[in-house]
């Protein structure tokens, strides 16, 4: 099946780094979450060496559960994602802007008027991550006790993203004509009123801002469970993952792109990103060396925490012994279902004891993690997208700037020699750098 040219890259900025202890290293700004300088040279450093987009998650809650966890995270000192690429777009000419947000608690219109803004801000180079909310304290910020259940996030998400593509094509290419001698500044010929009402929602539009420069911003996505899987294969433009293995990126890949395909989709519309995490060094023993002193920043009983936030909140790990062995299943959660049965299915084939996945789990959340010089790192890479499973990677750096810098300085040219990875733009827009077609608008095509 067709493949769009080179692996693409993003890279995922979590505050001052993906590892829970990154913050307490000594070549790391603390307070680098609410600093945009600090994004702005992350950003610059990523454009500089022609990265695809940057990547920020997002909740919009506090996740951790107790006093002691939160006063040990980073997490909860940072920017919205939509303000601060906004604010990084006036400062990037190329990089793609891709930010979090759920359709949970959110409303259509909202996101429709505020992706469309930074598509124009930033001239196509934006794109949403379309999430459903899966943290555990997210519904009593929106006046709810308890989140909806799993299926039904994902049912409504899918009428969510269909309003607001919606949306975006309820004015033409061409509908603002602002012409001085007449007066008129829309010709409302080319208006077409949504009028959507749906089983979850009722939205009549217009959008009050023209249709994004990428007719729609890239959509990115990021479920692995059934339901999130045939909502990727659906809609996703970029699928997000974690693969921790080659077995399982290729049997995610292959399945993924066989559902697309049924539903009409070509294979280099949706392209699979699994997430990846690089520590660089110019010995594997040098990089074992960063492992493990990123290691001793983080304490057992935060290691114990997020555990069981990752597992879904189905265990008390602090009540377990830990040098039993992960049993083969557990009850199932109604938060982040894929990640729990992707754990669990790496602790069964590895005979993991609790201890033994918890540290899995604090080291890389069940994310491809790569430990070892930049041409073994670059071995990795090539070798999971030549077997096809990966059309690019999700760089998630432990430490920033520090690992980000060395992935660029060291991995990237081994990349370029191996003819893998581009040395610039091709396109001024998000698309045109991915491959992506520009999505008609489904008035006219209708008409």
């Amino acid at each position: 099946m067709p493949r769009n040219d080179g692996m693409k890259l993003g890279v995922f900025l979590r505050q001052v780094g993906y590892h829970e202890g990154a913050w307490r290293d000594p070549s790391v700004s603390a307070n680098g979450g609410v600093d945009i300088d600090h994004y702005a040279r992350l950003a610059a450093l990523a454009e500089g060496a022609a990265f695809h987009f940057i990547f920020l998650a997002d909740s919009p809650s506090v996740i951790e559960q107790d006093h002691a966890s939160i006063a040990r995270s980073t997490r909860n000192d940072g920017f919205e994602p939509i303000t601060l690429l906004s604010a990084l777009s006036s400062r990037t000419p190329n990089i793609g802007l891709v930010a979090t947000a759920t359709t949970t608690y959110n409303a259509p219109y909202h996101l429709a008027r505020m992706f469309a803004s930074l598509d124009h801000l930033s001239r196509g180079r934006a794109a949403w991550n379309i999430v459903t909310s899966g943290h555990k304290f997210e519904a009593t910020n929106f006046g709810e006790e308890e989140l909806p259940d799993h299926d039904t996030r994902y049912i409504r998400a899918r009428e969510f993203v269909e309003v607001v593509k919606g949306l975006w094509d309820t004015w033409e290419d061409d509908a603002f004509i602002r012409d001085k001698q007449s007066g008129i500044f829309a010709d409302t010929a080319k208006l077409h009123l949504l009028n959507h009402r749906g089983g979850y929602l009722s939205v009549r539009g217009p959008l009050n801002i023209a249709r994004p420069p990428q007719g729609y911003p890239v959509l990115v996505q990021a479920g692995a469970s059934d339901a999130g899987m045939a909502f990727a294969a659906e809609v996703a433009e970029i699928v997000f993952t974690a693969a921790p293995s080659l077995e399982h990126g290729k049997r995610y890949y292959a399945t993924l792109k066989e559902k697309a395909r049924v539903l009409g989709r070509q294979d280099d519309q949706v392209l699979v990103m699994p997430g990846i995490i690089p520590i660089v060094g110019s010995t594997k023993q040098e990089a074992s060396d960063k492992l493990q002193r990123l290691q001793s920043y983080t304490q057992i009983d935060d290691q114990i925490g997020l555990a069981d936030r990752v597992l879904g909140f189905v265990t008390d790990l602090r009540s377990i012994n830990l040098d039993s062995l992960v049993p083969e299943e557990l009850p199932q959660t109604n938060f982040f279902q894929s990640r729990q049965k992707l754990l669990l299915d790496v602790a069964v084939r590895k005979k993991f004891t609790w201890r033994q996945l918890i540290r899995f789990v604090s080291d890389s959340k069940g994310h491809l993690m790569v430990v070892g010089t930049p041409d073994e790192i670059a071995n990795v890479m090539v070798d999971t997208f030549d077997q096809r499973a990966a059309d690019g990677f999700n760089v998630m750096p432990m430490t920033l700037p520090g690992e980000l810098r060395d992935f660029v300085e060291l991995v990237v040219p081994e990349l370029r020699r191996r003819g893998k990875f581009r040395a610039g733009y091709a396109g001024q827009t998000l698309r045109e750098n991915l491959g992506l077609k520009r999505p008609l608008n489904r008035f006219t095509r209708q008409a």
